[in-house]
């Protein structure tokens, strides 16, 4: 009897799945017969389906679905099959647009939830390679000649167990189907989660048209991604080669969709067009967008002008030879605590459609650039890719950048510049491609600045890595009646009314406005605009001064190839593709005033760039370069052993301190240029 009842409950299963395949024959019909017919023109063997369009049609057929997500994909391929259109392959059924009741969180995934069709969301952490896997495989037993199919379903490769003649022994392997198939690690994105929660992961498995080459550039690292498909168990198998009780999950997709990221994804209509237009033709465009950049902030007019330059950005430019120059502004803000540094990394980190904040103490270099890490999927090694990489074409944010090791600032180098990062680890060498703009905020030496010294002097971070930096900015907190008074005022009023901080410009609108600009705008240099920055920059070189024939040197190729970041992205503000001499002004006036807060030589009254490239500015310099050529002289008259006291005589002649000459003697040490074999005398190696 109960052999009976279990053929009766297969033949209504199978009445079941005849009928799916012909409501998704009638369903395609009616609404996809065109779309279908095209794809196959165009030699893809997928169609995507409307979800909600399936619910319309037949709601009954749209729960199978999410129950059995399996049999129901198996019977939409056998109704396209149907129509006789000669695919060549199997043709495969993508369903997309599922319902919101459908989404599911990765933390919230069950054992109940196994083999239902979801919808989840999160960032690519990890992708394997593409490799070819076995679906089903066919053998011929040696007894009879009988030919045995098996489908390959698990991790494990199956052979036939017996024959219908009885044998048992070995079969003869005749052919194996084979599919591409690839692993992606998805980490749940982080808005949704809360307090002190860790991103859960989850495996995602894709094959076929899901990683062909076109779809395989959706599912880079750091992409946002929703993935439809249903949840399978995958069984863990243990060191000894037994099954474990416990099981791992993983998701076999069926769609794949990145969600809008970078500037270039943001699609803008017709409305918010016409806003955009209206915007770039208001005669004080730069008062109103300076002011929308963050209107919680009081003050600071110079910096919110420079970040906005730095979210419209240059151009990249590639040159005949294959060389490039990175198109990014680099903005270094050093200030004192409490002057709403943080504050402004963070609005800019959810101004800019692709953005990261990180904090010093808790990166790492390989956080920061990428690091190697065990695949899990296929064995050996895959890359990860840390916050620069992740954000490639968008903007990340580091705040307390001095709180970082010197070891991983020293990672930052090669993506600041050459805009690349270059890995050789456990075999695996790769560049990646870092084009990623460098927000950075960081305290002075003593954690506050000191009113007497200079604030080159107060900058606690290597030469190298500040000289990458275009734009550096000093926010100094001194006490001022009247701007204290402006400043309360502000506060005490955004917190009593804190909808009153509205900006003139949306903060929505802003972030369109800056994605067309930087999709379709890429302004050229006039040839008003190049005579503006050559005469300022040949200006600046000929006013460097110095003693003992060592000039100054106020302002490098550095800085010129920042003035024209600059007035790129200034005429990219104005949605103009030309670069004016108006634009070239903007940014001659931003860049001075940087370099006149950080580089100004008080003993000379000139800019000099060396106090913030190499520590030693040219008054120093020169000062050594005295002492050297005294050491020089005296050898030949006294020998080599030199008194200290010949050497104050010789300097107090000349000009130079005692305090100057004990400096420079001590610098000079350091570099291994002389030593002192007894105390109170000179010798040089």
């Amino acid at each position: 009897m109960e052999t009976e009842a279990a053929t009766g409950e297969q033949v209504s299963k199978l009445m079941d799945a005849q009928e799916q395949i012909t409501k998704y024959h009638e369903f395609i019909e009616q609404n996809y017969y065109g779309e279908l017919i095209s794809q196959v023109r165009k030699g893809e063997n997928f169609l995507i389906v409307d979800f909600t369009k399936i619910s319309k049609y037949d709601p009954e057929l749209s729960d199978a679905l999410l129950e059995d997500p399996e049999e129901s994909l198996k019977a939409a391929q056998i109704a396209v099959e149907q129509f006789d259109l000669e695919t060549g392959s199997s043709f495969n059924v993508r369903v997309s647009n599922l319902s919101k009741s459908q989404f599911m969180l990765i933390r919230n995934i069950r054992s109940k939830d196994i083999g239902h069709f979801i919808s989840i969301e999160g960032l690519v952490r990890q992708k394997s390679d593409v490799r070819p896997q076995v679906t089903s495989s066919r053998f011929e037993c040696p007894s009879c000649g009988n030919v045995i199919s098996v489908l390959q379903l698990d991790k494990r490769f199956k052979e036939p167990s017996r024959c219908g003649c009885g044998r048992k022994g070995r079969f003869r392997l005749l052919s194996k189907e084979l599919v591409d198939a690839q692993g992606l690690v998805l980490e749940e994105a982080s808005e949704n989660l809360e307090g002190g929660e860790q991103p859960k992961r989850i495996n995602i498995f894709l094959k076929e048209d899901l990683v062909s080459p076109m779809s395989d550039k959706k599912t880079n690292p750091g992409t946002k991604l929703i993935i439809n498909g249903s949840i399978k168990e995958v069984p863990v198998i243990l060191r000894s080669g037994g099954q474990s009780t416990r099981f791992d999950l993983m998701v076999e997709a069926n769609y794949v969709e990145p969600v809008e990221e970078e500037f270039g994804d943001i699609e803008i209509n017709s409305e918010e067009m016409e806003k955009i237009r209206e915007t770039s033709s208001d005669p004080k465009l730069f008062e109103k967008m300076e002011s929308s950049i963050a209107p919680e902030i009081y003050g600071h007019s110079r910096i919110k002008e420079a970040l906005l330059y730095q979210l419209m950005a240059g151009n990249r430019k590639m040159r005949g030879d294959g060389g490039v120059t990175r198109g990014d502004i680099h903005i270094l803000l050093i200030g004192d605590p409490g002057s709403g540094k943080s504050m402004m990394l963070k609005r800019i980190s959810r101004v800019a459609p692709k953005a990261r904040f990180i904090s010093g103490k808790g990166v790492s270099g390989a956080g920061l650039t990428a690091s190697v890490v065990r695949d899990e999927f296929l064995g050996g090694w895959s890359l990860e890719a840390g916050a620069l990489v992740l954000a490639n074409r968008g903007i990340v944010c580091i705040d307390e950048l001095d709180k970082m090791s010197e070891d991983d600032r020293a990672a930052m180098h090669e993506a600041l510049e050459g805009q690349t990062v270059t890995i050789s680890k456990a075999n695996i060498q790769a560049t990646l491609r870092c084009e990623t703009t460098v927000l950075a905020a960081a305290n002075p030496k003593f954690g506050r600045f000191d009113p007497y010294g200079t604030i080159a002097e107060q900058i606690d971070l290597p030469p190298t890595l500040i000289n990458r930096f275009d734009l550096i900015f000093p926010i100094k907190d001194v006490p001022d009646e009247s701007v204290d008074d402006k400043m309360a005022t502000f506060i005490l009023n955004l917190h009593q009314n804190p909808v009153m901080d509205e900006a003139p410009i949306d903060t929505r609108l802003v972030r369109k406005y800056i994605a067309y600009a930087k999709q379709n705008v890429h302004p050229k240099l006039t040839d008003s605009a190049i005579d503006e920055i050559k005469r300022y920059y040949l200006k600046m070189r000929s006013s460097g001064s110095g003693e003992g024939g060592v000039k100054s040197i106020p302002i490098s190729a550095r800085q010129l190839e920042a003035l024209i970041r600059l007035s790129e992205a200034s005429a990219k503000l104005r949605l103009s593709n030309k670069v004016s001499k108006r634009d070239a002004k903007r940014a001659v006036d931003i860049l001075h005033y940087s370099l006149k807060q950080i580089a100004f030589d008080e003993e000379t009254g000139t800019i000099d760039i060396d106090r913030i490239a190499t520590s030693i500015t040219a008054t120093q310099r020169s000062k050594i370069v005295g002492v050297r050529e005294i050491i020089a002289e005296l050898e030949g008259k006294v020998g080599k052993v030199i008194p200290l006291e010949d050497i104050l005589g010789s300097a107090e002649e000349k000009g130079i301190s005692d305090s100057d000459v004990e400096a420079a003697i001590e610098k000079l040490k350091r570099s291994g240029d002389i030593f002192e074999p007894k105390r109170g005398f000179i010798s040089r190696i």
